[in-house]
């Protein structure tokens, strides 16, 4: 069987531990795009390059911008450094990540969303079970795209995913929390959608250029859903039209998402 190469031209080594190797390739000089075989292998590799960054033992970088099954690693310092780093990251043993909520960002959300009861269905349970179950998972952004502000969450078991819908809506209101696939997701401004509504997150904002940093998610940030009462809100009423996000920022998906959760081009099949 052959074996991808690194960006070197070398071929990475396998073991049954790491199951199948990175495949690393070159972006310009300076640039590497690491492909992974799967989300949570992605996850966890973008978590060990940031502690790696933090701790100084990654090559200086400019950014780390994680996909749904890649990683980016742009602005090395050299040709060499980059040739060197995709030489040794396919062996580099990178532990699985950790499941704690920690830390974690809380949403405050009202399960009423439209496609409850179509998502109740597909799941084989209540209405008030597919709350449950949204709530008690801890997710996790594995990547921002789509609009400023607009994080993909994984951690929903698959046997719990779902497809977008057929007939996309035209007009999703800000605040809207949706399943598609693997991930979930808020929209952070009013936008059209074809994610399957389960609730609404009022008064939450996602993206503040006045904020430092901007975006309230990050790749690599843990999020936790907190259910509201009937009619209930987390003290600022619904969710504005724009969803409390400040700007001019479109939701047409333009531009590389950084650390900083800016818009990641997603795949068209990602897209809310």
């Amino acid at each position: 069987m052959n074996r991808p190469a690194a960006a070197d031209g070398s071929p990475a080594s396998a073991s049954p531990e790491r199951g199948t190797p990175p495949l690393v390739r070159p972006v310009g000089d300076r640039g590497l795009l690491v492909e992974l075989p799967t989300a949570g292998r992605t996850e966890a590799l973008h978590a060990e390059l940031l502690r790696r960054r933090a701790a100084g033992t990654l090559p200086p970088v400019s950014e780390i911008v994680p996909g749904a099954t890649t990683v980016l690693l742009d602005g090395l310092p050299s040709a060499q450094a980059a040739r060197r780093l995709a030489a040794e990251l396919p062996g580099w043993d990178v532990p699985p990540l950790s499941g704690g909520a920690e830390n974690a960002v809380e949403i405050p959300v009202r399960y009423d969303g439209p496609d409850l009861a179509d998502v109740a269905a597909l799941w084989g349970v209540s209405e008030d079970e597919v709350a449950r179950i949204h709530a008690a998972t801890t997710f996790r952004v594995a990547f921002c795209g789509f609009a400023p502000g607009f994080g993909y969450l994984t951690g929903l078991e698959e046997r719990y995913h779902v497809p977008r819908r057929s007939d996309p809506r035209t007009r999703v209101p800000a605040g809207a929390v949706g399943l598609a696939g693997p991930y979930t997701g808020v929209y952070p401004r009013s936008s059209p959608g074809g994610w399957q509504l389960i609730g609404t997150a009022p008064g939450t904002v996602l993206w503040d250029p006045d904020r430092t940093p901007a975006a309230l998610l990050a790749p690599g940030t843990r999020v936790r859903f907190v259910p509201l009462g009937d009619g209930g809100t987390d003290g600022d009423g619904d969710a504005e039209d724009d969803g409390g996000v400040k700007g001019d920022g479109g939701a047409d998906g333009d531009g590389t998402a950084g650390a900083s959760g800016a818009p990641r081009t997603p795949n068209p099949k990602e897209r809310p």
